[in-house]
């Protein structure tokens, strides 16, 4: 049975349920919704194909974020930044004016948009790039539209601002719904789960939900179950070993593990720059389980290896 887009097939399937061991059954025994969602071939996202993998960009235009914080805040420079990761093979760039590092604080809502919108709107003055603009806030999201921005991309999976999903869908431009335990600023103070797979697969349910209630399309919406943001080691691996799991959700997805503490700490790599092997090691076993969008810093080094990997397989 073709898994999505037909590159990758399956005829078993393990079943998750709280409170009983895994069971594996055959996947001609599915219940018809739940085949469906497995094997349908997922729409065009902000016009990008998902039967192919997508490099997204990260663009950081703040002064703390952990990797690459400070290094856009001129708007000429962060505009170059983003063309030459679209020449090295991006095919979206991820705009963000408010770190979501362990520990960070929030940024007001005025300075986010000053940061963000000049930026996005020179991107699109030179590119029809996709954008998507990283923000938890209604207000950033309208002007980074207005900007040029084309993806809602909320790392709180729109809780924090109950705003923005219907201004989403409003503007009928696709959604990104990331997982995060607690806020940036204690995420990573002991997360628990009941559950790690099963506790973020149903809240990233919830939220689908919820944001097709508000008038956005399941088939344009994206999942992420936001490795790093209130996981352990432990609860990141778990989720990397399982992201086939997300596929029953019956949306693409997308994985951010671009130089991350974990990769660090088992790469052995306290350096944040010396960190792309392990992202990009991280990222093609993501592809492997069939994910659509890598979020990443290092472009050039992410596409060389996702062509050698789709040339190999």
């Amino acid at each position: 049975m073709p898994l999505i887009s037909g590159a990758l097939w399956f005829t078993e399937v393990e079943v998750l349920e709280r409170g009983a061991p895994p069971r594996v059954m055959p996947a001609g025994l599915l219940p018809e919704h739940v085949r469906h969602r497995l094997t349908a071939r997922r729409a065009t996202i902000a016009g990008l194909d998902m039967t192919q993998p997508q490099i997204m960009g990260i663009l950081n235009v703040t002064p703390d974020s952990f990797s690459d914080g400070g290094q856009h805040n001129d708007v000429s420079v962060a505009c170059d930044t983003a063309l030459q990761m679209v020449a090295d093979g991006a095919s979206i760039i991820d705009v963000g004016g408010e770190s979501t590092r362990p520990g960070a604080a929030l940024v007001p809502e005025e300075e986010e948009i000053r940061r963000t919108a000049p930026v996005i709107a020179a991107i699109r003055a030179k590119s029809e790039v996709p954008i998507s603009i990283d923000t938890r806030k209604a207000v950033v999201l309208a002007e980074a539209l207005e900007a040029g921005a084309s993806l809602t991309n909320d790392v709180s999976g729109f809780t924090f601002d109950p705003a923005l999903a219907p201004l989403t869908a409003q503007a009928g431009v696709p959604a990104c719904i990331m997982h995060a335990q607690g806020d940036p600023e204690t995420m990573q103070e002991n997360p628990q789960y009941a559950d790690v797979l099963l506790d973020i697969y149903d809240f990233l349910s919830t939220q689908i939900d919820r944001l097709e209630d508000t008038g956005v399309v399941r088939e344009q919406i994206v999942v992420d179950p936001g490795i790093g943001f209130g996981k352990t080691l432990e609860h990141n691996l778990v989720l990397l070993r399982n992201l086939s799991l997300f596929h029953g959700l019956g949306c693409p997805i997308l994985l951010g593990v671009s130089r991350k503490g974990f990769i660090g700490k088992i790469g052995h790599a306290p350096d944040v720059a010396a960190r792309a092997p392990g992202s990009i090691a991280v990222g093609l076993a993501a592809l492997a389980q069939g994910v659509q969008f890598l979020r990443v810093h290092d472009v050039a080094e992410t596409a060389q290896a996702v062509r050698l990997w789709q040339s190999v397989r």
